[in-house]
């Protein structure tokens, strides 16, 4: 059985729902524990080889308080050996300039201290200007638009999923 941290924060009701619906499509087969980024530490977050994180994007492109606070724990860690998978929530017509920025911010955070970003999934669907979450024709992670694309959210992150399950 594979220990997977799943970190978002437990006061956000759009995350916190989507982040139920992760936990639920690993199934029984996976020990996924739920963390609320607003209460972790350096140690709690390190204890993880396997972890999913849940990021919406807020306003013009930018890191939630919380995880914005967690980042300069993050600048000091050494992630090598960690294998991060990103899901995101962002508003494709409200914000197409920035359309899930934080998941690119967050990627490119972990992966400068080491990390192995996996889960990356395809744009195509969605319809927008431009993401930092992009990089060669990819996300960096889940992309999820539940203010405009909320019929496919459910199939988006059960077959998200699948794909995590073999990359993990």
């Amino acid at each position: 059985m594979k220990k997977i941290g799943l970190f978002y924060s437990f006061n956000t009701i759009k995350t916190s729902k989507n982040a139920e619906k992760v936990k639920k499509a690993f199934g029984k087969d996976y020990d996924v524990e739920m963390v609320n980024v607003e209460e972790i530490d350096e140690d709690s977050f390190l204890s993880y080889k396997n972890m999913v994180l849940g990021v919406p994007t807020w306003f013009d492109g930018e890191l939630p308080n919380y995880w914005d606070e967690f980042m300069p724990a993050i600048d000091d860690m050494k992630l090598k050996g960690k294998k991060v998978a990103l899901f995101g929530l962002g508003d494709q017509v409200g914000y197409p300039e920035n359309f899930v920025d934080a998941i690119g911010l967050l990627a490119i955070a972990l992966e400068d201290r080491g990390a192995k970003l996996i889960g990356f999934t395809s744009p195509e669907g969605y319809t927008y200007e431009r993401s930092a979450a992009l990089r060669d024709g990819q996300f960096l992670g889940l992309a999820l638009d539940i203010e405009n694309q909320a019929a496919l959210t459910d199939e988006r992150i059960k077959a998200w999923v699948e794909q995590l399950k073999k990359e993990f």
